[in-house]
């Protein structure tokens, strides 16, 4: 078959093919265009879910940010004249009932986002500056349930704290030791062991001891072992 001849065939093939492809979409006109729009409205859909979720993140952060402005005001100082201009709050239980009320807003409202997770976490310890346990656990416990690990240990860590307080010492073992089996950026196990041994300080002196020397081994140079090491001396 000589050259013209092939390239007549492949001519007569794409002219075949193009005619049948046209003769489908004839037939299917109609259908053709429901998809068509249909996929239309669906990426139109995904953009506009998307611009929502973005400004209600916003939002979020800002709400956040401003519970955090007001919980980390300094403190009036005795004998410091209050500025007239800026909020001023003279312990911190009358801080924390200042920023409490705004950080249940952003849980309740933004719970899906990082900035909601982060305000339950500090809902909780706002309740605790304020003396009501109860409902501090409340939060903390959802805090520590948190997809988020890091917060989680935050959390975990504020409750086993609240349970030594109020008498509950195997329950904030627990917590510790669950957090020193799954460390994490912002609760490392030798921070997570440190907690535990000065739980155990007035319940189990030995085993207090022994994760202080523990911690000096491992951790030489951090401040988990600069502290631990300072422990152990003051034992002796």
């Amino acid at each position: 078959m000589d050259t013209q001849t092939r390239h007549a065939l492949k001519q007569d093939s794409f002219v075949g093919a193009t005619a049948s492809s046209v003769d489908w979409l004839s037939v299917h006109r109609s259908s053709v265009i429901k998809i068509a729009v249909l996929v239309v409205v669906v990426v139109a859909a995904i953009i506009a879910a998307s611009m929502v979720y973005n400004a209600r993140e916003v939002k979020a952060e800002a709400a956040f940010g401003q519970a955090m402005t007001i919980y980390t005001t300094p403190l009036q100082q005795p004998g410091q004249p209050a500025d007239p201009g800026q909020p001023s709050y003279k312990t911190a239980a009358e801080r924390a009932k200042a920023a409490n009320p705004v950080f249940e807003q952003v849980a309740n409202q933004y719970g899906w986002f990082k900035a909601g997770a982060n305000a339950r976490y500090f809902a909780g310890l706002t309740y605790l500056d304020l003396g009501q346990t109860a409902t501090a656990e409340s939060e903390l416990k959802k805090a520590a349930d948190s997809s988020d690990s890091g917060l989680a240990a935050l959390a975990k860590v504020a409750l086993s704290n609240l349970y030594h307080q109020t008498g509950r010492d195997a329950q904030a073992v627990d917590l510790l030791k669950e957090v020193i089996k799954k460390p994490t950026t912002t609760v490392p196990a030798s921070a997570a062991k440190l907690q535990l041994a000065q739980l155990y300080e007035t319940t189990n002196a030995a085993e207090a001891k022994r994760i202080y020397a523990e911690i000096k081994d491992q951790d030489k140079t951090t401040a988990a072992g600069q502290i631990a090491t300072q422990k152990l001396q003051s034992q002796k």
